[in-house]
């Protein structure tokens, strides 16, 4: 959500759109797939898109961008994709969100997040990277650098909800358990119980890019 943000300059922009160059080296078809990346208008995303740049396959997460969300609704689904960090930078994954509504309570936020700094050392362990925000902490070690990509799969399949990073399980989790005993974070999150919603890209400030996204819908 919104951890200490690292300081971002104007330089890292240009810095992104040059790593962008390689972006379409990685791009990958696979049957039953759809692309959310490919496409220089962004058109199945609305939202923020003042706070978002196309560039060869990479959407730019800004400084400046808010909230961007699938125009599509999804229930049960894989989304794969692959993120790059700027030092500090925090961003989420929003999975069956609302428009107009905090995604980490109207759906859930899968936490995307560089750690390892004095000033993120505070975190609550449901607050690192992969964890469903205030819900489930994600286990660790699996993050690279920041600068560096990494490959993550969300799979949402009706109370399941699994995050692999970089080819590690990080959460499996059964969201019925967690209606029958609360959440760690303490919080209300009736989205938990929402059986579909958007995919949402949730700025808090920070420069983060995504490249190679894409989503299967499951029955």
């Amino acid at each position: 959500m919104h951890p200490a943000s690292g300081l971002i300059g104007l330089a890292l922009l240009f810095i992104a759109a040059a790593g962008a160059q390689d972006a379409g080296s990685s791009r990958t078809t696979e049957p039953d797939f759809v692309s959310l990346s490919d496409d220089p208008q962004m058109a199945a995303w609305s939202g923020d898109h003042a706070g978002y740049q196309w560039t060869d396959g990479v959407i730019v997460a800004t400084p400046e961008g808010g909230n961007l969300l699938t125009v599509a609704d999804h229930a049960n689904f894989i989304l794969r994709f692959e993120f790059k960090l700027s030092p500090m930078a925090n961003n989420g994954i929003g999975i069956r969100t609302m428009p107009g509504e905090n995604p980490a309570y109207s759906g859930m936020e899968i936490q995307v997040l560089d750690v390892g700094y004095a000033a993120t050392a505070h975190l609550k362990p449901w607050q690192h990277h992969g964890s469903i925000y205030g819900v489930v902490p994600a286990k660790r070690g699996a993050l690279a650098p920041g600068g560096e990509w990494n490959e993550q799969e969300i799979l949402a399949d009706g109370s399941h909800i699994r995050v692999t990073l970089n080819g590690t399980v990080i959460v499996d989790a059964d969201l019925s358990t967690l209606a029958r005993h609360g959440t760690p974070d303490g919080t209300r999150h009736p989205g938990l119980r929402r059986s579909a919603g958007r995919i949402a890209l949730c700025g808090h400030g920070d420069l983060v890019e995504f490249r190679n996204m894409r989503i299967r819908d499951l029955p």
